[in-house]
């Protein structure tokens, strides 16, 4: 597959047919990838999608089966990691213990020669705000500011290309949500390109300026994480960003603006330019939409939805209360398991296991997709921490 980003105003980063291969296995399929200068790319999928393998391509820490690998305009393919125009922060940080943080940061500097090192580390230790702990040891800082220090120590040596590999994967919930934030403030205000490599759905989602989710060592879709939690082109993506209900039903009528199809006996609306194929009267498509795109109502009020929404019958089978929303489990003639996010603003006491509800949306906020799809890929990938 081609999978090119938006045209910026450079181009850091181009892939061109690059593979890996270990023996009979395809770590990587060919691929061609192109980074805008200045951009916050990332690179999301599973354990073992081939991810961390196309990042150590970059590096130069594995040598492509095939293709070439151009940094700036320069081919690299060929060169040693210490002559690439690039850094790399791993997730273990590998900070120096016995070096202060002053000297984990100058270390880069002192090995090329460079004399005087106070003002840059000072200036380098102030971008990460860290500049009060400067003589504190690694073990006396906590992980978020160590995954800073080695994000400070890459950037000192004016790498083209920041390379993240999981950088945020030993911190907890709350911290990795914190560091997210810093390390999108650090990419703009540096102003380099950085690539970042995550099984973290949330966390492409919140830096990045363009997502590449992976598959099996291919690029299944590529774009602005808006547009692939809108409108994701297959199944897979569906699944693995978030949550999808994904409903099997039978095209009636596709001449207009709208498909008109009939899932069990209910009729459903989908606008034209929301499916990712050609539809025919009689195809069969999967109707795809988001749990927090759905109003459950309870069936006492079926009068009260707006005309134009899309209608599913069902009864509440489970309810899960998680504080900013309640999750809710609906079995329905048109699927089994559909899910519904409400927020927890005024929620309706009559709302519980085995109440009859009705699920409506506005069409416009589902997706179609080719029926010949699994409709469960991306629903039982492997998000550990083997090799990717």
């Amino acid at each position: 597959m081609t999978a090119t980003a938006p045209s910026g105003s450079g181009t850091d980063v181009c892939l061109a047919g690059i593979s890996k291969q270990y023996g009979s296995f395809t770590a990587v399929h060919p691929l061609d990838l192109t980074v805008p200068a200045g951009s916050f790319f990332a690179l999301l999928g599973a354990s073992g999608c081939g991810k961390t393998t196309t990042l150590r391509m970059i590096a130069g820490l594995e040598t492509p089966s095939t293709g070439s690998v151009v940094l700036g305009g320069t081919d690299v393919t060929a060169l040693p990691p210490y002559k690439r125009p690039v850094n790399t922060v791993f997730q273990s940080y590998a900070l120096f213990p016995h070096l202060d943080i002053f000297e984990n940061v100058a270390f880069g500097l002192r090995r090329r020669g460079v004399k005087s090192v106070k003002k840059q580390v000072g200036e380098m230790l102030d971008l990460v705000q860290l500049g009060e702990l400067a003589r504190r040891r690694p073990h006396e800082l906590s992980g978020g500011q160590q995954q800073r220090v080695a994000v400070a120590r890459a950037l000192i040596n004016h790498p083209r290309v920041l390379l993240l590999d999981e950088p945020l994967g030993a911190l907890d919930l709350k911290l990795r949500r914190q560091m997210q934030l810093e390390l999108k403030r650090i990419q703009t205000e540096v102003g380099i390109t950085f690539v970042h490599v995550t099984h973290d759905q949330e966390e492409a989602m919140t830096m990045a300026d363009t997502v590449a989710v992976m598959n099996a060592g291919r690029v299944e879709q590529l774009g602005a994480p808006a547009d692939l939690y809108e409108t994701p082109r297959t199944t897979f993506v569906a699944n693995f960003l978030g949550t999808s209900n994904l409903i099997t039903a039978e095209v009636l009528d596709a001449a207009g603006d709208d498909i008109v199809l009939r899932a069990a006996d209910t009729r459903l609306a989908l606008p034209a330019d929301r499916c990712q194929v050609a539809a025919r009267a009689g195809d069969k498509l999967l109707v795809g939409i988001r749990p927090e795109k759905i109003t459950l109502t309870h069936a006492d009020d079926a009068g009260t939805v707006p005309a134009g929404r899309n209608r599913v019958r069902g009864r509440i089978a489970t309810s899960s209360f998680i504080g900013v929303s309640t999750q809710y489990v609906v079995d329905s003639p048109v699927a089994s398991g559909l899910s519904v996010y409400e927020q927890n603003i005024e929620r309706d006491p009559r709302l519980v296991p085995g109440a009859e509800v009705l699920l409506h949306w506005n069409p416009g906020h589902g997706f179609g997709l080719d029926a010949a799809q699994r409709i469960e890929a991306g629903t039982d990938v492997d998000l550990g921490e083997g090799p990717s």
